[in-house]
């Protein structure tokens, strides 16, 4: 039986192929291939003596390897933001001081913010106390009794 003999061009070809599989299906995925065949070209380029079990070893532990750096490089890395709690209308007004337009009465009552009315909860108090909002659970407002140190609250 007569050995499988490959020549460097064969794995550039192979390398081609796999970077335009990276561009019709893209995700990153047949990029490390493509890597891999390649560099496996060059590395028989440099030892035509290469045997093709070798060589076929190189290029799954290149593509393996330069998948899980890859990965590790291009992962989409978290910004911080400026205003943390932009989509989180409630956790935006932890800290306000507000007046309540109807009294919190059973835990439940409600305050106007600006052109909105929510419902807050805490410890019961009339129409018109002043709170502050210390927290948001999903779209209502947590809140305790404000004590007037010279801060305007927002009118009911």
């Amino acid at each position: 039986m007569e050995a499988i003999e490959i020549s460097f061009w064969y794995w550039w070809v192979a390398a081609m192929a796999f970077v335009v599989l990276e561009i019709l299906a893209p995700g990153i995925a047949f990029l490390w291939l493509g890597v891999g065949a390649g560099a496996v070209g060059f590395l028989l380029l440099i030892v035509p003596a290469l045997s093709l079990p070798l060589q076929i070893l190189v290029f799954a532990v290149l593509s393996v390897a330069g998948a899980i750096l890859g990965r590790r490089w291009f992962r989409p890395k978290p910004s911080d933001s400026d205003e943390p709690a932009l989509n989180r209308r409630g956790a935006s007004y932890v800290g306000r001081v507000l007046i309540l337009s109807t009294a919190i009465e059973n835990g439940y009552g409600r305050a106007k913010i600006g052109d909105g009315v929510w419902t807050v909860r805490g410890n019961d108090m009339p129409k018109g106390a002043t709170i502050r909002v210390i927290g948001a659970d999903g779209t209502t407002l947590l809140v305790e009794r404000h004590v007037e140190t010279g801060a305007s609250a927002e009118p009911a």
